[in-house]
């Protein structure tokens, strides 16, 4: 049985666990809305489930508390932040709204980060230009577990790239996808629920395609989107190595197989070509380029017109981008966010472990 509980319990148990083990309650209260915009948008792999995970890695002393997030390098549209390797969300939401500040004056807005941890759901920061009437970029690299196409190597991270853009009488066009046929997390709640993947999404040790959502556990890796070589791999690797080269190498974070792992599990790695993990952000004023009314009526047009495009056999409609995560946070205000029961076990046993009231009381 999954129970579902309203967004304000689950946020006030959320602040009230970060906030106990000695982050600021502003901190807390940001740590807690990025893990729950995924839960409200059907992306449960980056919500809930990650709480144990990121308190594991306080706990092993690789998370800065009251961390100091510093602007490093600038000029009038762009700049580099030093994120204070604090919890990724801190230091990427103080990124985006700089971005969106120099987009008011400049036209367009960039700004990397480095020394960073993982942010949730890239999503968020770029939805965050949707109110100021601007397109949002965002991407971030994240732990090597993904190969190469014709590698054994896990260089990559899952990589992955969110694009906001506002429209008129339609809601916005939101894209926020993995540059691989299955995130890390995704993989993981496979696994939770006792299932294989599908075939396509991770190789084993030697390259071989498997259904083992353990595999990465044995020394296996994901695959780049496309799945092989021969379905487009090729591909979904530039996607990947471009998100990597503009989250990590522009900013002066670790790139590629040298990015430190976003599990205390795993050791952190002798070798650094940067500092902690990278993100890149980008900001766009519509009226930068046209009038953003017509900017806006044609973009209702584009959305109508791929919205009537004729569906599939045995499907209903063509669905645009940030429709699907749209109705599930309309549901889920509604009705509660729904908690895989060994999710919900976990946070209790956090509720206990610091003593903090749960989300059942």
């Amino acid at each position: 049985m999954v129970n579902r509980y309203s967004y304000q319990i689950l946020d006030e148990f959320l602040i009230r666990v970060f906030t106990k083990i000695g982050c600021p309650f502003e901190d807390a209260k940001i740590i807690s809305e990025v893990l729950l915009v995924s839960e409200l948008r059907g992306i449960s792999s980056h919500g809930l489930a990650r709480v144990k995970t990121y308190l594991g890695l306080w706990e092993a002393g690789r998370i800065t508390l009251n961390n100091e997030v510093k602007v490093i390098h600038e000029t009038p549209s762009t700049a580099t932040i030093d994120s204070g390797n604090g919890y990724g969300m801190i230091g990427a939401k103080k990124a985006m709204k700089l971005a969106i500040e120099k987009a008011k004056t400049a036209g367009t807005g960039w700004v990397s980060v480095n020394n960073s941890n993982h942010f949730g759901i890239a999503g968020y920061y770029a939805m965050m230009a949707l109110e100021e009437n601007m397109i949002g970029i965002t991407t971030t690299n994240a732990s090597p577990l993904v190969a190469p196409t014709w590698s054994t190597s896990k260089f990559l991270g899952t990589n992955p790239i969110a694009m906001a853009i506002p429209a008129g009488k339609n809601p916005a066009f939101v894209a926020d996808f993995a540059t691989t046929p299955i995130a890390q997390g995704k993989l993981a709640l496979i696994e939770r629920k006792g299932e294989n993947c599908k075939l396509g999404y991770v190789q084993d040790k030697i390259g071989n395609p498997t259904t083992d959502p353990t595999i990465l556990k044995q020394g296996g890796a994901i695959v780049p989107l496309g799945s092989d070589y021969e379905h487009g791999s090729h591909k979904g690797y530039c996607l990947g190595a471009i998100v990597d080269i503009l989250s990590s190498v522009l900013g002066g974070a670790n790139f590629g197989p040298f990015t430190p792992p976003q599990v205390a599990f795993l050791p952190l790695l002798e070798k650094s070509t940067g500092k902690g993990i990278g993100h890149f952000f980008g900001a766009m004023r519509i009226d930068a380029f046209r009038p953003a009314e017509d900017f806006k009526n044609s973009m209702d047009e584009w959305i109508d017109t791929f919205r009537n495009a004729v569906p599939a056999e045995g499907h209903e409609k063509v669905l645009i981008p940030g429709d699907p995560e749209r109705e599930f946070t309309e549901i889920y205000m509604k009705e509660g966010i729904p908690i895989l029961p060994d999710v919900e076990i976990e946070l209790l046993e956090v509720a206990k472990k610091y003593n903090v009231k749960t989300f059942l009381e």
